[in-house]
């Protein structure tokens, strides 16, 4: 059975519908370990050496979070920035996450049908991942496939769970057997 971390990342979690559903669904599994940056550090003062004994622990890192003007939100941002240290998570020296995993767990607004080219996105959502796909190839970790929900502007209470009850799934075979690229 993997250990799984979820780096979970909301600056604005109260007004959340999904990811909300998706985070209290996470923290009831057993084998995963959920870490709320902004719960955590609400003054961005990122522990560093903590973060990374957490890492150390873990064998699945996912980087959960809404899609943020195409892009993780702040402190998750810094998260990376500080605690991925060149000589630790990368560099000749930087061996720590070797052959670990990495993924991404993401919620957007926009319908799957906006992220695709001519439309109001442009781009399909995997261009937007291309930051995390190089951080597991610079840190040797093997990149896996997302779990993504779209269209989260129009989910009702019983789209919201059925997110919930997929995810899940997601995670519980994750866990017990993990994905190989």
């Amino acid at each position: 059975m993997a250990n799984i971390l979820i780096l979970f990342a909301h600056p604005a979690l109260e007004k959340s519908r999904v990811q909300i559903q998706l985070l209290q669904t996470a923290k009831h599994i057993p084998g995963v370990t959920v870490q709320d940056l902004y719960e955590a550090y609400p003054d961005f003062n990122v522990d560093v050496k903590r973060e990374q004994a957490l890492l150390l622990r873990h064998d699945i890192i996912l980087f959960q979070h809404p899609l943020y003007w195409y892009s993780a939100p702040a402190l998750m941002k810094q998260w990376q920035d500080l605690v991925l240290e060149h000589g630790w998570a990368y560099g000749h020296t930087g061996r720590s996450l070797v052959g670990k995993s990495m993924s991404n767990v993401l919620s957007t607004g926009g319908a799957t049908d906006t992220y695709q080219p001519g439309a109001k996105h442009g781009h399909p959502l995997e261009s937007f991942l291309l930051p995390y796909v190089q951080t597991a190839a610079l840190c040797n970790m093997h990149y896996l496939p997302p779990y993504v929900v779209q269209g989260t502007h129009r989910m009702d209470v019983a789209d919201i769970r059925t997110q919930a009850g997929a995810y899940r799934q997601w995670l519980e075979q994750l866990r017990d057997a993990p994905l190989t690229q």
